[in-house]
């Protein structure tokens, strides 16, 4: 999949990973980008450089996923990749028991970290069936397919996220439609910032537009799995290889990094 001649719409667009994708598929040469964000004056400013258009999209909320799409389909016809990048890191405390955040926090970290996902397949999959096809890039992250010490809201809505993607790649593939997941470790953005150092750093800190080079390859390649850090390959096959090892180590890993040792 090349992003050349294609509407494109990265919601999360307005920073960080998503204002790198948007650019970066401006210069692969899509028809147009739309960058969505909760945030309209920074999506402004994005779209202007990209040559696209801004739109205001809250992905925890239905109603405004919808819109987004129905608006962009209005004024720049079909979309041919969507990318539901945005995601929030919420609930993070190393020193906390593993289920005392509140249900407001897991409440909004489901919401955008998981049903932004489906909210955008519900509207979308349908149209792309009887148009033959498209495609989905999710940003979802390593700590959804190995663990996030800190957030148990973070790790689990990210797993969540995995889920949904692969029943998406494998109930529509008969359908056209393919689907990649984003999983990169530490990038320099306002998130990672945002919380506590962590594993999530150890394998090198990497720009978003590394992050956004890795998801144009991993598209052009059709790649279900896009790792911008390769070294998560192998932390999921020692995970898969000795499950309880690999607790017992995620632990000490916990316990060092209390103790500030890491």
């Amino acid at each position: 999949m090349k992003a050349a001649g294609e509407v494109v719409v990265v919601t999360g667009g307005a920073g960080g990973i998503g204002r790198a994708l948007a650019e970066r598929f401006h210069r692969d040469g899509a028809k147009t980008v739309a960058v969505a964000d909760i945030d309209l004056a920074a999506a402004e400013a994005v779209a202007k450089g990209v040559g696209g258009a801004a739109l205001r999209c809250d992905v925890g909320n239905e109603p405004d996923v919808v819109a987004l799409i129905d608006e962009t389909e209005r004024r720049f016809g079909p979309i041919g990749l969507f990318c539901s990048n945005a995601g929030i890191a919420v609930g993070f405390d190393l020193n906390a028991d593993v289920a005392s955040a509140s249900n407001v926090a897991w409440a909004r970290g489901w919401a955008v970290n998981v049903m932004s996902h489906v909210y955008a397949a519900r509207a979308l999959v349908p149209r792309m069936k009887a148009r033959g096809g498209g495609y989905f890039l999710v940003t979802v992250s390593a700590a959804g397919l190995l663990s996030q010490i800190g957030s148990a809201i973070y790790s689990t809505t990210k797993h969540a996220a995995v889920g949904f993607a692969e029943s998406l790649a494998i109930a529509h593939r008969a359908d056209g439609i393919r689907v990649s997941i984003l999983c990169p470790q530490g990038v320099d953005t306002a998130m990672l910032r945002s919380i506590p150092r962590g594993p999530q750093s150890f394998d090198g800190v990497l720009t978003p537009e590394e992050v956004a080079a890795a998801a144009s390859a991993g598209l052009e390649r059709e790649s279900f799995l896009i790792l911008p850090h390769p070294e998560v390959a192998t932390y999921m096959r020692r995970k898969t290889e000795d499950y309880d090892r690999w607790i017992g180590g995620m632990a000490k890993l916990l316990k060092r990094t209390r103790e500030g040792s890491v």
